[in-house]
């Protein structure tokens, strides 16, 4: 019987590969036992038990990018992590352990490595993370979302997909997706969402363009993230038949693909892979800080013509009010969108990363 540690979280970007590569595993061995690490404080607190999966807790290390009072500590903290990360390691006798970013994925990693267990590493993003540049060079395998990342013995495999949205047929779902969500049979949807920790300049310049968006007939399907949303975001019925939908959070992004002719959001490697793999047209509008690695992530699709990218600072009322109409009452434009990014993503991600930790696991070379 195999034990596989999975470890990482903070946000779907590290929670959703996890999960659909847990499904791939159970699928390819039911009798494999897995165990998901994450921290107490990321979004896999709630959407890993709702998988089925077992979760287990370390604590989280964020390492500073500026020399702060902190800093110093980190050693101490991380050491700490890495015990207990060990203990779980021993615990569940894993046999390999899969690491796929975010806080719970250093300490695992450096936990499985230091204990001489098998580490394989996913990398979501065109640019690697900190714990991923680390691990790399010692990992059993390194699979990689995007083209030309720069890891040592990288695989390029693509990006887990559950199989919710691996096998989504939009066309056939449409009806029963908008009926599921309050939008209409008929009219143009956009979905609107800055990911699981959503995006409040996105947010704004959609709050400020919304009066004209109804009034055009255009619905609005919007995932404000938990932070952002209030009782002051209220359904709206419009007099031109479109309506305004705000969610805290989405967990059937399935139905909100389906539902959606065009999305306006972030460019994290989730929702470039995802809304690729389904065929969804989309404004990708990235996120301005970090290293760059959300322009990054959208660069492929948008040189195929499969997206748009709209840079965080043009992204206002007054664009949007001229661009969604502009697309969204364009279909012959949004078909060649949706058959350029459907031809540019692999849909088999989770199989081979799961038949990878499977052979890994079980002692193959």
């Amino acid at each position: 019987m195999v034990s596989l540690v999975l470890a990482g979280g903070g946000t779907a970007g590290h929670t959703s590969p996890l999960i659909a590569t847990a499904e791939q595993l159970e699928a390819l061995d039911p009798s494999v036992q897995l165990v998901a690490v994450g921290t107490a404080k990321g979004l896999e607190t709630t959407v890993i038990p709702e998988a089925g999966l077992e979760l287990a807790l370390v604590p989280a290390v964020p390492l500073p990018r500026q020399i702060k009072p902190e800093l110093f500590t980190v050693p101490f903290r991380l050491g700490n992590a890495v015990a207990k990360a060990r203990a779980i390691l021993k615990n569940r006798r894993a046999d390999a352990v899969i690491g796929f970013g975010g806080y719970a994925a250093l300490p695992v990693s450096l936990a499985a490595l230091t204990a001489g267990i098998p580490l394989l590493l996913h990398e979501q993003n065109a640019l690697p993370g900190i714990t991923n540049k680390i691990a790399a060079r010692r990992a059993a395998f390194v699979g990689t979302t995007f083209p030309d990342t720069p890891l040592p013995g990288a695989h390029l495999i693509g990006l887990p997909l559950r199989r919710s949205i691996a096998t989504l047929d939009r066309a056939a779902e449409r009806i029963p997706a908008r009926t599921a969500l309050g939008l209409p049979a008929e009219g143009r949807v956009v979905l609107v969402s800055g990911g699981s920790l959503g995006a409040r300049s996105i947010n704004q310049a959609v709050a400020d363009a919304l009066d004209s968006l109804l009034a055009a007939g255009v619905s609005v399907l919007h995932v404000l993230g938990r932070k952002n949303f209030s009782d002051d975001h209220q359904p709206i019925d419009h007099d031109s038949g479109a309506v305004y939908r705000p969610m805290a959070y989405c967990d059937r992004m399935d139905q909100a693909y389906a539902a959606a002719d065009l999305m306006l959001g972030r460019s994290g490697a989730g929702t470039v892979q995802e809304t690729a793999a389904v065929g969804l047209p989309t404004i990708f509008v990235p996120l301005p800080h970090g290293n760059g690695e959300q322009a990054r992530n959208a660069e492929g699709l948008v040189r195929a013509r499969g997206a748009v990218l709209l840079p965080d600072g043009d992204c206002t009322a007054n664009r949007l009010r001229e661009l969604l109409p502009e697309l969204v009452g364009s279909p012959e434009r949004l078909a060649k969108m949706s058959q350029a990014a459907r031809e540019l993503v692999p849909a088999d991600a989770a199989t081979r990363l799961a038949r990878e930790a499977l052979r890994i696991a079980g002692g193959e070379s």
